[in-house]
């Protein structure tokens, strides 16, 4: 065979293969997904392709009517929905440059979430898939959650997740895209539930630095300045060797120092305490200190069982609580000490949004696994745990914990 012919051989079969991977590449980022996320006080949508490239996106967020009310209120939440899913779905396919007729696939939260939001997502995206003949995903909002790290890197199965959020507090193994582990949830309120309530019941939102922050936001901020020891809180469940998680007894813990603090100062509930800032880092840290020991736990009981790969284990940390610094540095101390390696998504990503909703029906629609028919009925579940519940055997197991100095600078 001629040196020529050779090389006219060796072009074609380049020629070949760029068309191959060309046309690969242009399947992949032509599955098209619409994201739509109703699941609390956020109404959102984004486009997707394939390979994770955001498209268009668009987010209108309720905090400030909350804010004013004290707290979220479901049927106001219902209504913010009503009034604003139409206008938020028709920005993110604008900003896209998609049309309903590219789309591959609509993927919706369905559960768990507030009933009365959640309704609101699952209606419009069902009249929306049927006029426009689209499957459509049902999505879990903390599936959701656990799989956003894997759109922006390189995160492969199994890996272990700590979601903590305003309605959310758990741990788990991501086995797959619907495969979960359940280590450890929260048996009455959730983490950033309590961090709102301990905000409200201090009243940091007439704080001047405060006023239009969310609950969290403020524990975290004006705790920066504040003295973590000058309050001592139990770390709940410290008895209790399993990886869930109890808030509401150290919320009553607080609740009653603050009670205390405000008769010896001769303020009324309602007003600022001199010590607030004392306060915030004390919560902050407490709820920090419950979290981290779960974790060790989990991550304990993950070794011990073969549920992790040997090298380079993961630990992703993700929902709106994750966002904190301070509580990320009291995981990363857990994590450096047990050889585990930690990732926590860029705050923009930890908080509800519809990108990880449709990131969520990419990985679904890449799977093969849950897409529906446009007219199969689907109704929202407010409460659904995730996975397979694994806390019994943890409990079980009695792990006992090493003892761990969380040294963290504010």
């Amino acid at each position: 065979m001629s040196p020529l012919f050779q090389n006219q051989m060796l072009a074609r079969k380049l020629r070949t293969l760029s068309r191959c991977l060309h046309v690969g590449h242009k399947s992949l980022g032509s599955r098209l997904v619409l994201g739509i996320e109703t699941s609390c006080d956020d109404t959102g949508a984004a486009v997707l392709d394939g390979t994770g490239a955001i498209l268009g996106e668009s987010l209108h967020s309720q905090k400030e009517v909350h804010l004013r009310t004290g707290g979220i209120i479901p049927t106001v939440a219902q209504q913010l929905h009503r009034e604003n899913i139409e206008r938020v779905v028709h920005e993110a396919l604008q900003r896209s440059g998609v049309e309903p007729g590219q789309l591959a696939a609509v993927a919706t939260t369905v559960k768990p979430g507030l009933a009365l939001s959640l309704s609101v997502g699952l209606q419009f995206s069902q009249r929306f898939v049927r006029q426009h003949n689209k499957p459509f995903i049902p999505i879990h909002h903390m599936e959701a959650h656990a799989l956003t790290v894997r759109m922006l890197q390189e995160v492969p199965f199994p890996f272990l997740v700590l979601l903590v959020s305003g309605g959310h507090t758990l741990l788990a193994v991501a086995r797959g895209v619907d495969d979960f582990l359940l280590l450890g949830y929260s048996q009455d309120e959730a983490a950033g539930d309590t961090l709102d309530k301990v905000a409200r019941r201090l009243s940091l939102i007439k704080h001047p630095q405060c006023s239009t922050l969310s609950g969290g936001q403020a524990i975290e901020l004006l705790a920066k300045e504040g003295d973590r020891s000058r309050f001592s809180f139990r770390t709940p469940m410290g008895q209790t060797p399993d990886c869930c998680f109890s808030f509401a007894g150290l919320r009553n813990q607080i609740n009653m120092t603050i009670l205390k603090k405000e008769a010896e100062e001769g303020v009324e509930q309602g007003s600022l305490l001199s010590c607030v800032n004392d306060f915030a880092a004390a919560t902050q840290h407490s709820v920090a200190a419950h979290l981290a020991k779960r974790t060790h736990r989990a991550i304990l009981f993950c070794q011990s069982n073969g549920l992790l790969p040997s090298h380079d284990p993961t630990l992703v940390m993700s929902g709106g609580v994750a966002s904190n610094q301070y509580i990320r540095k009291a995981i990363s101390i857990i994590t450096d000490l047990t050889g585990v390696h930690l990732i926590c998504p860029p705050p923009k990503f930890c908080t509800d949004n519809g990108v990880m909703i449709a990131w969520n029906g990419v990985e679904r629609l890449r799977a093969g696994i849950g897409i529906l028919a446009p007219d199969v009925d689907v109704t929202y579940e407010p409460k659904a745990p995730l996975g397979h519940n694994l806390a019994g055997e943890v409990l079980a197991a009695a792990i006992k914990l090493p003892p761990v100095r969380l040294k963290i600078q504010n």
